[in-house]
């Protein structure tokens, strides 16, 4: 069997940090962060400084940003891989979605373990959420407030049309942003130096600015959670309390503030909207709890997370969002007969849902009982179809039990129903090294590496399908019509490098 490789670990990330996103950022990636701006800012294409109507960023730009962001994003310890809460998420802001007449593309979003309040909008539909913020968020129309004003920033294009105002020097401004924005955690005097030395020539015009994007998002943001069905008192609420604790902790205000100016007058307007909208009762859904509590599981050590939820459901024993957290806490210390209870008792408090089909089926696997996990998961897939999370989970009892072939099927199945997901390919390609299927193991890591921007990694993984000659005609063309594909795309990304 040929030896499969994998990229080399990256280096060190470069010492940057600011407090906005705490993201890593490599820097090649922020290379090709500056060089997808690099037609504007270097001139081409781009009018007289006198007219700045062109200087705008086109949304083909706005998408490279933010899918090569979002790559990075994958990659950075800070990125919390759990794809229940980002399932959750995504549905959460499809709902807001379908409400808001603006939106003309899919939103991504994802959730960043870290324990401060904070939510940003990127280019290219891209929403990431601080784990702090969704657990301090006390309904989730709060939640939803948020991300509506969120989804608003990039429906009405607030990045794109800051660059169009300040012509180039906003396209330099920006850059130079989101360099910050994006580095590690290891020197803030630096991030903060770059964006002193962006801004410093119009400091006072940018807040304003930056204001009028503010208001308008809240605008924009409260007609979306009312269509969507979401109570809009949960957004005046939720900066009501950040204003709370701006007054309380002046030099270590809410990490969400920092990027978000909050003004009495921006609370007042957002209450003058509301104020002949009788109060509703929202109840929360159970997704949502299930997610806060799962939140609150993955914090600190799983000995340190039974003790803290152990208090709090013998504090609050009807609050199934404890309970459920509680749960996945003792099966992450191996205390399965517990973890088994608090499910009964979930069974006996809360609707049936895949979350907790997973929580039971996983339980089954860490017990080591996978042909019973693998009975969870098909009965919860015949009422949940294409739920990723039971998927991946089916993926790994079928494989856990050596059903290789019944695994394959269950990943084409879903390819077949359009779910395009990197971590299929992953599945694929375990799926075909058990059965011995060299050349199509290969194609398929090498798709996985494609669809998460390593074209490096992706070409040698197709070099080797080639190599491996196990397939017949047929696929054998498709591989090398997929490696020219990948080389010219990685050649573009090299020439971006040099500079064009």
């Amino acid at each position: 069997m040929a030896r499969t490789k994998y990229p080399s670990p990256s280096p060190a990330p470069a010492p940057c940090t600011v407090s906005r996103y705490h993201i890593t950022v490599k820097p090649r990636s922020l290379l090709v962060l500056l060089l997808a701006l690099a037609p504007l800012a270097m001139g081409e294409g781009l009018p007289d400084l006198g007219d700045t109507s062109q200087a705008d960023l086109s949304p083909q730009q706005e998408r490279r940003i933010g899918e090569q962001l979002l790559r990075d994003v994958r990659r950075d310890p800070a990125y919390l891989d759990d794809v229940e809460v980002e399932t959750y998420l995504n549905r959460l802001v499809g709902r807001l979605s379908a409400a808001s007449p603006d939106v003309r593309q899919d939103f991504s979003v994802f959730c960043v373990r870290d324990a401060t309040l904070n939510a940003f909008a990127w280019p290219g539909a891209v929403i990431g959420v601080h784990s702090g913020l969704i657990l301090a968020a006390q309904s989730e129309s709060e939640l939803a407030g948020v991300l509506g004003h969120e989804m608003a920033h990039v429906t009405q294009r607030h990045i794109a049309r800051q660059v169009s105002k300040a012509g180039q020097t906003g396209v330099l401004q920006l850059a130079s942003l989101l360099i910050a924005v994006l580095a590690a955690r290891s020197n803030s005097q630096v991030s903060e130096a770059v964006i002193v030395g962006s801004q410093a020539a119009s400091l006072q015009a940018q807040l304003s600015y930056t204001r009028d994007f503010e208001r308008e998002a809240d605008r924009i943001g409260l007609v979306t959670m009312e269509g969507a069905g979401f109570d809009e008192h949960g957004m005046a609420s939720f900066f009501e309390r950040l204003q709370r604790a701006m007054r309380l902790y002046e030099t270590n205000a809410p990490a969400y503030l920092h990027t978000h100016p909050l003004t009495s007058e921006r609370i007042a307007d957002i209450e003058n909207r509301i104020k002949d909208h009788p109060y509703r009762q929202v109840p929360d859904s159970q997704e949502f709890q299930f997610a806060r509590g799962k939140l609150r599981a993955l914090q600190g050590n799983p000995r340190e997370a039974v003790a803290d939820l152990e208090v709090a459901v013998r504090e609050r024993p009807k609050d199934i969002g404890l309970r459920f957290g509680y749960a996945h806490a003792l099966l992450s210390a191996r205390k399965f007969d517990a973890a088994e209870a608090q499910l009964r008792q979930l069974r006996a408090q809360a609707a049936p849902s895949a979350m907790l089909d997973n929580l039971a089926a996983s339980l089954r696997m860490e017990a080591g009982d996978a042909e019973g996990a693998a009975r969870i998961y098909r009965a919860a897939l015949a009422r949940a179809p294409h739920e990723r999370a039971l998927v991946y989970g089916l993926h790994g009892a079928l494989m856990a039990t050596r059903k290789p072939d019944a695994a394959l099927a269950l990943v084409k199945d879903e390819m077949g129903a359009g779910q395009q997901d990197y971590r299929l390919y992953g599945m694929l390609a375990k799926s075909y090294a058990a059965l011995g299927k060299n050349s199509a193991q290969h194609r398929a890591l090498g798709e996985m590496y494609a669809q998460q921007g390593l074209y490096e990694a992706a070409i040698e993984q197709l070099q080797l399908a080639q190599k491996a000659a196990d397939s017949d005609f047929y696929e054998m063309s498709a591989i090398d019509a997929r490696l020219r594909e990948l080389k010219a795309k990685h050649a573009e990304e090299r020439k971006d490098k040099r500079g064009r």
